[in-house]
């Protein structure tokens, strides 16, 4: 796999997570997930799954 992709797939979910989490939250309005708690954990749990796949294609890859 290339190394960019999985940073980009990750901050994608991490942007997507913020905004399903603050929907889930009722900050953000206008849909039906606006205060809705399962849209909160989804959105962290792809916060921080985001995370994960951002940190592991930044790592260096060990020397062989």
């Amino acid at each position: 796999m290339r190394k960019w992709l999985p940073i980009v797939i990750g901050v994608l979910l991490v942007l997507i997570g913020g905004v399903w989490t603050f929907q889930g939250l009722g900050y953000i309005t206008g849909s039906f997930m606006t205060g809705e708690r399962l849209w909160t954990s989804i959105g962290l749990l792809c916060v921080v799954a985001g995370i994960g796949l951002v940190i592991l294609g930044l790592r260096r890859p060990r020397a062989r």
